[in-house]
């Protein structure tokens, strides 16, 4: 005869059954559920608007601050340049000194 004795078959515990499934359901669960979140209107569609709306505003300050710059140096040129002022004063105000003639032409 041989000592070996036969292994006794115990009952299965809730405990048990709950270690064994759950990391299996965890994982379906997720197989499921990241596919379905990443490709909803809120997930990863959402993310490409986002990141299109900043490179549109990224651009639209760089031009605001070369505008800006661009004002700048006008207001620089104005202050320091008595000729930028006259020019001005002449082309878009119309503008003459006492001492000059105008003439107007008709049609």
């Amino acid at each position: 005869m041989s000592n070996v004795e036969p292994q006794s078959t115990s009952p299965v515990t809730w405990r048990d059954l709950v270690e064994r499934t759950l990391p299996i359901a965890m994982l379906c669960l997720a197989l499921i559920a990241v596919p379905v979140l990443v490709l909803e209107p809120a997930g990863l569609p959402r993310l490409r608007g986002l990141e299109k709306e900043l490179d549109d505003v990224t651009a639209e300050n760089a031009d605001s601050y070369r505008e800006v710059e661009r004002l700048r140096a006008e207001v620089r040129e104005l202050r320091d340049d008595p000729a930028a002022v006259e020019r001005i004063a002449r082309g878009e105000l119309g503008m003459v000194r006492k001492s000059e003639v105008v003439f107007q032409f008709g049609k």
